[in-house]
């Protein structure tokens, strides 16, 4: 029997042992239960009693000895409903520090291919005009693989967000198969714009992906960061051509 599913209701290790014992000897005074338990004696009595206050063993006085009894298993519902009672009572506080301690995180940085991956789909995910890249030289695709890039397209044309793209024209052919995918449009600046990152911009949100032997990225959430990206994106639009 795997006891230590007690301790993950709340009981000590010494609380488990004792109430478990005290089911085996139907009830006791203190003294057989050191005996069987083998545990310290004011370690025993301190579990005894918070044994008591958490209802699950009780006893009665026989002269001035007590003789301790394990309660119904049973009695754990209800022990676990009251530490879920008492949880939920605390449960919109928790909330609300969980909240400001979002609002106070501006940014995030994640690390990998997979933290690259996650940033993407969360930034396709996000209900907003557009998708707005520049950057994104051969580095990016060599590192994710020309496969992975149409996918993520893909998935954004299926969420229907439009997209507008800049390039260097070192990639113009790979991105031949992501621009012939609906409401796609890309622009390529010369091959001195190549770079080993990717901006995107997506409503209030910035990410600056970073293709590197190490790759990361930086998650920003700030309107007024975002706007300001995106009015340096419309001047690299109005410069790039088709």
């Amino acid at each position: 029997m795997d006891l230590t599913i007690l301790e993950d209701l709340g009981l000590t290790r010494a609380e488990t042992k004792i109430y478990v014992t005290l089911l085996e000897l139907g009830s006791s005074t203190a003294g057989p239960i050191l005996n069987k338990c083998g545990l310290q004696n004011s370690v025993v009595h301190r579990a005894l009693n918070a044994l008591i206050e958490k209802g699950l063993i009780n006893f009665v006085l026989e002269g001035k000895v007590k003789v301790y009894q394990a309660t119904n298993p049973d009695n754990f519902i209800d022990f676990i409903d009251e530490k879920k009672k008492k949880f939920e009572e605390i449960l919109p506080d928790l909330k609300k520090k969980q909240d400001m301690q979002k609002k106070q995180e501006n940014a995030t940085i994640y690390k990998g291919k997979r933290g690259i991956k996650e940033v993407y789909y969360f930034m396709i995910n996000q209900r907003a005009k557009e998708y707005l890249t520049f950057g994104g030289g051969p580095p990016c695709v060599e590192t994710m693989g020309l496969t992975w890039w149409i996918n993520l397209h893909k998935k954004r044309v299926a969420k229907k967000l439009p997209s507008r793209q800049i390039f260097d024209l070192l990639v113009r052919k790979q991105a031949d198969d992501i621009e012939s995918q609906k409401i796609t449009d890309i622009r390529y600046l010369s091959k001195e714009f190549a770079q080993f990152q990717e901006t995107v911009i997506v409503g209030e949100y910035v990410a600056v992906n970073v293709f590197t032997e190490n790759p990361y990225s930086f998650l920003i959430k700030d309107k007024a960061v975002a706007e300001g990206y995106r009015k340096y994106f419309e001047v690299l639009w109005k410069i790039a051509k088709k």
